[in-house]
């Protein structure tokens, strides 16, 4: 079986937005994930990577200015390399950007990579809510930053009251529209909407239950950062209309950050399972094949906040194919099936 492939989430973000801190709570994720580091400190000596150097795997800190300046595709490509090799059993690789980095250029480094063991997660734009018409003022090029994310933090919500908070979530979705608004306090945040930990005591591929990642021997959930997340199950044996799928995925409620599991699109696939990951407004879909005494059939987790967990079922359930696929849709399937990262 070919080797998972690496997710690389990009962290970007003004100065002072909580880059840092969220990346601090990731490090000391209690789900045992291994987490390989790039940061890319401004100025010649890296306070952020002192801060967090002794939290991390295996960490290349950068220290001589933004790092879509400092390195072409060739340089971050030897620096993802060194994260992603198989003794490593890094299961994400995060690039904390500078705070003067410019999102679009970073993901073009990202995409131009030609290392195969890893696979671009999307870009999280952090904003801090106490600073942020003041960020806005200085720094226009923030409201460009913002289309470019796949996910919008908005971090600090702590240090303003709520119909500010809920001023700013407006505003922030008008400047975004249809990217994902998430409110934080200290950048905590589920390490599960971005990444899932590689089951490391298992093999094979990962279950429905392995999806779900059931936290049911907990004792008490209140104190846990995903209480506040609903988890949305969706199964289905029959296939899934490819077209409709689409339109869901177009029009998904705002609140719906992330969406993990295998999809069924019938016999037009050719007998082919698709992996499908999103995060945020990110949406990737990887070719995989069924084993020979698998299942086949749809399996989905959708997490949010504050969502319709029966609206989303019930979206979902539209999806499943009654007739079979019409030509325009079997063409929508071949370009799934060439769809990777």
């Amino acid at each position: 079986m070919a080797r998972k492939r690496i997710p690389v989430l990009i962290v970007a973000g003004f100065l002072g937005s909580g880059k840092t801190t969220l990346l601090n709570h990731l490090l000391t994720n209690d789900q045992g994930a291994r987490i390989g580091v790039i940061m890319n400190d401004f100025g010649a000596i890296g306070v952020d990577a002192m801060s967090v150097a002794g939290q991390v795997d295996a960490m290349v800190s950068l220290s001589n200015g933004c790092l879509c300046c400092a390195v072409d595709a060739r340089g971050l490509d030897a620096m993802l390399g060194k994260l992603s090799e198989p003794k490593a059993k890094i299961d994400v690789i995060v690039i904390e950007a500078s705070g003067l980095a410019e999102p679009r250029d970073l993901i073009r480094l990202m995409i131009a990579s030609e290392n195969q063991a890893i696979t671009y997660g999307g870009l999280i734009e952090v904003v801090d809510a106490a600073e942020f018409d003041e960020t806005r003022a200085r720094h226009p090029e923030l409201d460009q930053h913002l289309r470019f994310a796949d996910l919008v933090l908005l971090n600090k919500t702590d240090r303003v009251p709520e119909p500010e908070r809920q001023r700013l979530t407006a505003l922030l979705a008008d400047l975004a529209p249809g990217t994902p608004v998430l409110a934080t306090e200290f950048g905590r945040i589920d390490p599960e909407l971005f990444f899932d930990p590689e089951p490391r005591p298992k093999t094979g591929q990962l279950s429905f239950d392995d999806l779900r990642h059931d936290h049911t021997d907990h004792a008490d959930h209140s104190e846990h950062i995903h209480a506040a997340y609903e988890s949305v199950e969706f199964v289905s044996e029959r296939p899934l209309n490819p077209r409709r799928l689409v339109k869901f995925l177009e029009a998904r409620p705002r609140g719906l950050y992330r969406i993990k599991g295998f999809i069924d699109f019938g016999p037009s696939a050719d007998r082919q399972k698709f992996a499908m990951q999103s995060v945020g407004a990110f949406l990737r879909f990887e070719r995989t094949r069924w084993a020979r005494d698998e299942r086949r059939r749809t399996e989905l987790v959708l997490i949010g906040a504050g969502i319709d967990s029966q609206a989303v079922h019930a979206d979902l359930a539209a999806c499943v194919e009654d007739d079979p696929p019409q030509a325009d849709e079997r063409g929508m399937l071949l370009v799934l099936r060439h769809t990777e990262s």
